[in-house]
């Protein structure tokens, strides 16, 4: 991909608005679903969902040949990574606060500032460092952790962050040479075999209910379309300025949570949300002058 530009940034921000969207509608989603169901199950039935609708649009416009059997260990690597990331977050967000999880997923962002240069070959600017770290201090002003705090909930979601960077770091290398619905297929496939296993090692997985048939669909449904738009986002703008435009998930999902569920939400959630979207507005803003320049 060569420089960016204003209107890649603009192109990629728009992309993970609707990223933003998605993975809110599938946090209130996997509560529901949580009732009936384990994450690997929830997974599992996800992925069938998935594949059924990736099939389907993918045939209606014409991109089924798009589909190809090349750098599998790269998907699998990647898949694992989102796997892992992804059950530990449902996990998380039915026993602690969805701002808090929200909160500490967001460190995400940090892994792959530290780790985009060995992964994605990218630069760690002074600028993208030190947004990094505003952000971060915006998350511990959030969630505030102290030894008190350390529960599973908490462990389980500050995990999940390093998956997620993993996965968008391999996403980015896979959209240098794969197409999007290739991409999206075997996520659904791979991660269908992975919730599998993980679910059937027993020799027992429950059958969904009407109760959780709903929130499945939006899980499946919102799973796809958060993936959509975070891969076309990375195929657009660099990992390093994709990856923060997350942050503005947080003072959302902190409302949905005191809406819905009555979590209590105080001052402190919107100052670091206020410190983090400042750290966000910084480096998209440097990021652009220095293209200008």
């Amino acid at each position: 991909m060569g420089q960016i530009t204003n209107t890649s940034v603009l192109r990629a921000a728009l992309w993970m608005s609707g990223a933003i969207l998605s993975l809110s509608v599938m946090a209130v989603a996997g509560r529901a679903a949580a009732f009936d169901l384990d994450t690997f199950e929830i997974m599992l039935y996800r992925s069938i969902l998935g594949l059924g609708i990736v099939v389907l649009v993918a045939g209606v416009m014409g991109r089924l040949g798009d589909i190809r059997a090349a750098r599998l260990g790269l998907h699998g690597a990647r898949n694992l990574a989102h796997f892992a990331g992804q059950n530990l977050w449902f996990y998380a967000i039915t026993v602690i606060p969805l701002a808090q999880v929200f909160a500490l997923e967001f460190s995400s962002p940090l892994w792959v500032l530290l780790l985009s240069p060995l992964i994605l070959g990218e630069r760690l600017t002074a600028t993208r460092a030190l947004a990094g770290v505003i952000g971060f201090i915006g998350v511990l002003i959030v969630a505030r952790p102290n030894p008190e705090s350390l529960n599973p909930g908490v462990v389980t979601a500050a995990l999940s962050a390093i998956g997620f960077a993993l996965s968008a770091m391999l996403t980015k290398r896979l959209t240098r040479t794969e197409t999007i619905t290739s991409i999206l297929f075997w996520l659904v496939v791979m991660q269908g075999v992975m919730g599998l296993i993980a679910a059937g090692w027993d020799g027992d997985i429950a059958l969904p209910s009407l109760q959780s048939a709903l929130p499945l669909v939006l899980i499946g449904v919102g799973g796809l379309v958060a993936h959509l738009c975070l891969t076309t986002a990375l195929s657009i703008a660099p990992a390093t300025v994709v990856v923060p435009i997350d942050f503005i998930r947080l003072p959302a999902i902190a409302i949905v949570g005191a809406l819905v569920y009555n979590e209590a939400v105080d001052i402190w959630v919107f100052v670091g949300a206020l410190v983090i979207f400042g750290a966000n507005y910084f480096n998209i803003w440097l990021e652009t002058r220095r293209v200008k320049a």
